[in-house]
Order: structure tokens, then C-alpha cells, then sequence
């Protein structure tokens, strides 16, 4: 391919249509015909990035490679498509901002008006055509976060107009992801709100090549025709996306509809080949062909939302499939363990996670959580702030130091047994700032660890300022709780282990984040091992 395509897929109607999974599963069905994709999220917020935004608002924030803390549909595209994103897959209106004033602070623009057009969308298109030279790619996919017509998206629909006359016309395509409301008491879908939504984006220089609907009902012929006829497209430019059981059907679900038939057409790309898609039916095939099904406690902070465990949600069904087995999520808020009986609450699963987060709301009752596990042989993963809990359980009803705590919950505790990095102690600026991205760890040959890698050096992503205080190692280990998995220059505990437990594992790092369905995360699936011994 002479020149890579640009893909650029806006959404309308209203926000959460879903454009992170169809940009995912048109990646992954380019990918399945032999091209080399890329995807990138443009979110319209002022933040510099996700890492300092509540999950209740924003959903979980996904950890790349690099230590990008990022939007979580970045997730899905590494899910989808088994690549490595970076700090280039995720630009933000802050961002954007941040690097043009910096620019102008530095005298850059020659004292010049420094202006929305160019200079924000100058950026913004900098940024767009600057992930096509990171990697050989035939394909960049751009995703536009929240609807057309919001104020915040202005800037990026203005860039993408700017692009549509920068490029030839055979390499430029624009995919408007919309929703068709279906009137239960008029029995039909309303196809106004997407002509409106069309013309919104006409409005603004750009019209849709290709117009996807998310619908809760089939698409008539008639209204396929309405859809093309109003919007002036191609009949077969008009997609059905009926909603899913699944977001893994959704790849095969835009197949039976020629989407990736449909953009290769309109760039003037040959369309004989078949995409290969044997390894992801396979997997779907692996989900529905479950001997049994598990009753995995999740206890977090942001159970409300479960958007907030995405990557944790996704890895435990990744593992399901390994396992064949089907994963009963029961979300278990911390306010509800409070002042009830424990034993009662958890009893009846045969696994229990302690998800990450921040803050001090929740610690006591999953440090409770953890004693009925540890006492109760029940299988556990504690997960970065699971970790720190499990430690701390440990040292308070194990060791016998009742006043055990992390310094981040209780700063004057005589047994600080989780503390603040060295790395830590000094960073005022919240934003950026925490040990991020990919860290080695060697592991402890035949640990639980080691032995669900099949190997004793590996690298995972981490996301947190407190790690455990080495000053009390040899205690914990005399004890009982060993720590399996050491970064091997700074000799920080990535992994600690329970000897004389079936399987109770704490990391320190986010295991979730590098699990795909082809390719499920080793200790995901160990853990479910063991909650499969129990349950039989």
C-alpha cells in the first residue's frame, strides 16, 4: 500500500453508542485481511489525560506500556487487536492545549495571534498523522470521543475537515456511529434523531461515508433506504449494529454486514480476500461451551460502576474461556460488608478479588474480606491497593500488630508496613506523577507466580505511589507470606504469596491490563483454577 488510509469514526445522538468497540472490531477485521492497523482515541477534555479523573465519572483508567494513563477504550483496542498502544494512541483537548501554550510561552508562532484555527487544529492534526509514522501501518483508525455537535468536539470535527482536503480522496474515510430509538408504544425506530445528527456534521464540512446504527431492532429495507436517501448515501453504506450479548460478537456481527467489504470498497482497496477469523470463533465458541460456572466476588471501591473494573471484568472472562468455565461476577460494595456478618456474604463464591483504587473509604471491610479468605482457604487475587490490604490483614491478625496500616490511610501507624516510595516522597503534582507503565519482576522458581507464568522474569504494568516496606520483609516471610516476584534493581515486592493457602496471590502491579482473549492473562487463569478445585 502506497500510502496509509485515515479512518475517522464520530459518534451521535448521544454519548456510550459504543465507537471504541466498532473502531476495535473494524481494526480487527482490517487486521484479519492481512492489513497493519493502529487505533487512537481524541477525547474532548480539558484534563491532560485520565489519571487524575474519578472512575465514577470516567470509567476505569487504562495503563499503557509507556505509563500512559489513558481512556479504557484503549483497552479494547489492545483486547481486539493484540497490539501495544502508547502515549500516542490518546490525545486530549488538554493535552492539545498544554503543548500549543508551551509552544507560544517558548515564542514558537514568531508573535503571532496564537488561535484556535490554526494553531489548536494544527495540533490536533499533528498529533493524528503522527501515530502513522510510529509503526509500518496501512490503516490509522481515529476515534472522536462524546457526539457531534458538543462544544468541546468542535475543535477536532474543524481538524478532520482540514484533513479531508489534505489527503487524496481514496485515502480518507468518515464512519458516523448513531443511534435509532425504537417507541415501544409506537412499535418503530425513529430514524429524525440520525438525520439530524447527519446534518449536524454536514453542518460542519464533513459527510459520512458510511453511517453505523446502533438499534435494538432490525433494520427494515425501508428504513435503510429513508437512512441512505436523507443522508445521501449508498444503500450499502447504511450498517445495522443490533446490540450484543457480548462485545466479542460485535467483530463477526460488522462482518455479516460487509463493513470492512464496505471501507475497503470506498478507499478503492481489492476485497478478495477473506479475513481470517478462526482464532476469535474460537474463542466465542470457548465462552459458550462452559462445564461450569464460578461465583467470583469482586469487593471495590466503584462497584457502582462497573466500567471502573473494565479491564478486570474482561480479564476474568478471557480466563473463563481458558477455563471453560462461566464467571458470576457478584460486585461487593465495601458499605455493604459493613456491619454484616461476613462469613455470611461470601460464603457462597469459590473466589474473591480486592480491585485497586485510592482513599481510605472500604479499607476495613476488605481487610476483613481478606481474613475470611485467608482463614476459610477460599482462593484470592489482590490486585495493587488488594495487595496492600492483604498485607495488611496479614500483619495485623498474623504478626499480631493490631495498629498495622498503609501511611496513605494512616500516616502516624507504628507498624507502617505499606509506605510511600523513595521515588514518592517529594512529588507534590498529582497529575503524571505515580510509578507507571511496565516494570520487570523476577519471580521466586516454583511459586504460585512462577509457575503460572512458566517463567521467572516477566513485565507488567503498574499504577501507584505505596509500595510494601521492605524494613519488615523477613518478618512476613518467617511468618508465612512470602514475597515471590522483586523488581531486580530496586528490590521492591511486586508479588507477596500465602505458604500454607491454595491460592492466595497479592501484585502490586495490574495484571488486567495486558490479558486478551487469545491470549488470557496466566494468573487470571490460575486464579480460576483454583476457584475451580473449590467448587468441586
Amino acid at each position: 500500500m502506497a500510502t496509509i488510509k485515515y479512518i475517522f469514526i464520530t459518534g451521535g445522538v448521544t454519548s456510550s453508542l459504543g465507537k471504541g468497540i466498532i473502531a476495535a472490531s473494524l481494526g480487527k477485521l482490517l487486521q484479519a485481511r492481512g492489513y497493519r492497523v493502529t487505533i487512537q482515541k481524541l477525547d474532548p477534555y480539558i484534563n491532560v489525560d485520565a489519571g487524575t479523573m474519578n472512575p465514577y465519572e470516567h470509567g476505569e483508567c487504562f495503563v499503557t506500556e509507556d505509563g500512559a494513563e489513558t481512556d479504557l477504550d484503549l483497552g479494547h483496542y489492545e483486547r481486539f487487536l493484540n497490539i501495544t498502544t502508547s502515549q500516542a494512541n490518546n490525545v486530549t483537548t488538554g493535552k492539545i492545549y498544554h503543548t500549543v501554550i508551551t509552544n507560544e510561552r517558548k515564542g514558537d508562532y514568531l508573535g503571532k495571534t496564537v488561535q484556535v484555527v490554526p494553531h489548536i487544529t494544527d495540533e490536533i492534526k499533528r498529533s493524528i498523522f503522527a501515530l502513522g509514522k510510529t509503526g509500518n501501518y496501512d490503516f490509522v483508525i481515529t476515534e472522536i470521543g462524546g457526539s457531534v455537535g458538543d462544544i468541546e468536539s468542535l475543535p477536532f470535527i474543524e481538524a478532520i475537515r482540514q484533513i479531508r482536503w489534505d489527503l487524496a480522496t481514496a485515502d480518507f474515510l468518515s464512519i458516523h456511529l448513531t443511534l435509532l430509538p425504537y417507541l415501544r408504544t409506537a412499535q418503530e425506530l425513529k430514524t429524525k434523531p440520525t438525520q439530524h445528527s447527519v446534518k449536524q456534521l454536514q453542518a460542519a464540512g464533513i459527510q459520512p461515508n458510511i453511517l453505523i446504527c446502533r438499534t435494538e431492532k432490525p433494520l427494515s429495507a425501508s428504513i435503510r433506504e429513508k437512512l441512505a436517501l436523507f443522508c445521501n448515501l449508498n444503500l450499502t453504506a447504511v450498517i445495522e449494529a443490533m446490540d450484543a450479548s457480548t462485545i466479542y460478537e460485535v467483530p463477526l456481527r460488522m462482518y455479516q454486514e460487509k463493513l470492512d467489504e464496505q471501507v475497503l470498497t470506498q478507499l478503492a482497496l481489492p476485497t478478495t480476500s477473506v479475513p481470517d477469523l478462526s482464532s476469535w470463533r474460537n474463542f466465542l465458541s470457548q465462552t459458550q461451551k462452559t462445564q461450569q460456572t464460578l461465583r467470583i466476588g469482586l469487593v471495590g471501591k466503584y462497584t457502582a460502576v462497573p466500567d471502573a473494573y473494565k479491564s478486570i471484568c474482561e480479564a476474568l472472562i478471557h480466563a473463563g474461556a481458558y477455563q471453560a468455565c462461566q464467571i458470576d461476577l457478584q460486585f461487593v460494595s465495601p458499605e455493604v460488608l459493613h456491619g454484616r456478618d461476613i462469613a455470611k456474604s461470601l460464603a457462597p463464591l469459590q473466589g474473591l478479588l480486592i480491585a485497586p483504587g485510592f482513599g481510605s473509604r472500604g479499607i476495613e471491610e476488605k481487610i476483613a474480606a481478606i481474613r475470611y479468605a485467608r482463614e476459610n482457604q477460599l482462593p484470592l487475587l489482590g490486585i495493587c491497593l488488594g495487595m496492600q490490604c492483604t498485607v495488611v490483614e496479614f500483619a495485623r491478625h498474623v504478626l499480631g500488630w493490631k495498629k498495622a496500616a498503609s501511611t496513605e490511610h494512616t500516616p502516624q501507624t507504628r507498624y507502617p508496613v505499606i509506605s510511600l516510595t523513595a521515588t514518592q516522597e517529594n512529588v507534590i503534582q498529582k497529575g503524571g506523577s505515580m510509578r507507571l507503565g511496565a516494570q520487570d519482576c523476577q519471580l521466586t522458581p516454583g511459586s504460585k507466580a512462577a509457575e503460572s507464568y512458566g517463567t521467572t522474569m516477566i513485565s507488567e504494568r503498574h499504577r501507584h505511589r505505596y509500595e510494601f516496606n521492605n524494613k519488615y520483609l523477613q518478618d512476613f516471610e518467617n511468618a508465612g507470606m512470602t514475597a515471590t516476584g522483586i523488581h531486580p534493581e530496586t528490590g521492591l515486592v511486586e508479588i507477596v504469596e500465602l505458604l500454607d493457602h491454595p491460592w492466595l496471590v497479592g501484585t502490586q502491579f495490574h495484571p488486567e491490563f495486558k490479558s486478551t482473549p487469545l491470549h488470557p492473562h496466566p494468573l487470571f487463569v490460575s486464579f480460576l483454577k483454583a476457584a475451580k478445585q473449590r467448587n468441586d
